[in-house]
Order: C-alpha cells, then sequence, then structure tokens
C-alpha cells in the first residue's frame, strides 16, 4: 500500500468559539494549529479563512495571511485553499483566492462536484460554477482537491475529465456521514470506491462522529484520510468531549501504526499527486 497522506482541516466553515473554544479561528490560530500539527505528520493542509467577526470569508488577503505564516516555517506542507459555496455563491467571490500569486499562491483548491444540502444549510454548484472554478484551476496550474459527497458527483467528476477541465485521475476526497448524501457504512463507501477514476488518490472523512471508523475502514482500503475540526469538533461518539486538532491528528496517527500504515511526508505526497517540490 501507498504510504498515508494525512489531509488536515483544522477550521472550515461551521465551527465557531460558541460551538468550541479549540477551534482555530484567527490567522495566527490556524497557523499555530498548522505547524502543531504538521509535527505529527501531516502533509495537505486544507484552508478556510475567517474575518474580523470569524465569520467565513473568501478574501484573498485573509488567505494570505495564513499562508504567509504557515510558509515562514513549513514551505514543504501542500496547502489547498476552499473555493466552497455554502457561504459565498457567486463564482468570481469563490474563484478570488485562485488569484494568488508567488509566496501566496496555494498548491491546491477545493471543488466540490455537485449540490447538496446540510442539516441547516445547503451548498450550492451549479454546473456553470463548477465548470467555471475548474477552467480557474486549470489556467491556474492549482491541482484540484475534489470533494464527493454521493457517487452521482464521481460520474460528475468523470465527465469533466472526458472535457478536459479536470486531469484524470484526479484526487479525491469521500466524504460520508452528513444527513441529506453518502451515509458512513461500507456499502456507500465500497459504491463510491467503484466508481472512482482508474488510479485515482483518494481520502475518507466522516463527517461528525464516524470520523474515526470511517478512517478505519479507508487505511484498510488503502486509502488515505481527512482529519480535523472543520469535520469533527468531538473526540468521542459520544459527544461529550471536544477535541482539539492535536488530538484528531494524533488518534489519527494511531490508527495508522494500528493498520501498519506508515505515514507519507510532504515531500513524498507531493511525489505521488505529481505536485512541483
Amino acid at each position: 500500500m501507498h504510504k498515508l497522506i494525512i489531509n488536515f482541516t483544522p477550521t472550515g466553515m461551521v465551527p465557531s468559539k460558541a460551538m468550541t473554544p479549540l477551534v482555530p479561528i484567527s490567522a495566527d490560530e490556524i497557523v499555530e494549529d498548522v505547524l502543531d500539527c504538521a509535527g505529527l505528520g501531516v502533509s495537505i493542509v486544507h484552508l478556510h479563512a475567517r474575518d474580523s467577526q470569524g465569520l467565513p470569508t473568501q478574501d484573498p488577503e485573509a488567505y494570505a495571511e495564513i499562508i504567509r505564516g504557515i510558509r515562514r516555517e513549513r514551505r514543504d506542507l501542500i496547502l489547498c485553499v476552499t473555493t466552497s459555496g455554502r457561504t459565498h455563491p457567486r463564482l468570481e467571490d469563490r474563484a478570488a483566492v485562485l488569484g494568488l500569486e508567488g509566496e501566496c499562491k496555494p498548491d491546491m483548491a477545493s471543488l466540490t462536484l455537485g449540490s447538496m444540502n446540510f442539516a441547516r444549510s445547503a451548498s450550492i454548484n451549479s454546473p456553470e460554477t463548477i465548470q467555471g472554478l475548474a477552467r480557474r484551476m486549470l489556467e491556474r496550474g492549482i491541482r484540484p482537491e475534489l470533494e464527493v459527497f454521493e457517487a452521482g458527483m464521481i460520474n460528475y467528476g468523470k465527465y469533466l475529465m472526458k472535457k478536459g477541465l479536470l486531469e484524470a485521475p484526479g484526487y479525491i476526497n469521500l466524504l460520508l456521514g452528513n444527513i441529506a448524501t453518502g451515509q458512513a457504512d461500507e456499502p456507500t463507501l465500497d459504491l463510491m470506491l467503484g466508481a472512482l477514476p482508474e488510479g485515482a488518490t483518494w481520502a475518507g472523512a466522516g463527517i461528525g462522529d464516524c470520523q474515526a471508523q470511517v478512517h478505519r475502514w479507508a487505511m484498510a482500503r488503502g486509502g488515505h484520510v481527512r482529519v480535523g475540526l472543520e469535520d469533527n469538533i468531538f473526540f468521542d461518539e459520544e459527544r461529550t468531549t471536544l477535541a482539539s486538532n492535536r488530538m484528531l491528528v494524533q488518534r489519527t496517527v494511531d490508527l495508522a501504526t494500528e493498520h501498519g500504515r506508515e505515514i507519507a511526508t510532504p515531500a513524498q505526497t507531493r511525489s505521488l499527486l505529481g505536485l512541483e517540490h
């Protein structure tokens, strides 16, 4: 099996200080958590920026501040910025961060391959928006981090590969456990795996209390993992203990040891994904 890639999601769009004081919100807090967890074996960092009120923002300068802070200490980490449409539906707003240059240019950017409902909100991703974002990433040389919540999104990704808007076979996150999309069970995961483009690099992600279980299934199948407070703020399935990012990443490292999976370094991850060193 390949060495295990740990994709770290420290903040997300939903967690707030009211929900958990352990979520990093400011640029300094995010940088601190990233550098701390990088020491545990993280190689990809999936970034969401917040504004001065703690709300999600697509302001490129907010991302630049975080990226500069990380790269001052760890230039080897693979930095991925979000283009999520949960709070910013306009294509131009979502694509703004893709225009960052020089030391602030991201290595990757998220691309959700369809629309869906969450428990309290919707993520609207029209074909025009998805294709527009994919085209910008292709033009800018930014690798898409394909976000898949159900099997139909995989088919749409393969359609975009045929159109030449995405490079095959792709890096794909399989996100399980959202109330309105693919559930966190092995038949659902195996169905999605059977639909992936041949040779795709994939990571399992569990939303909420299924995070650790999805990681076990992914590791056993030779996949990689996505972990962090974006997807799950509790350490236990009973939701009695708030987690820190370090606690979640350390548990993932421990699970990797149990499954005999060596952790990939950022350099090894770059080689596996065909990214520049």
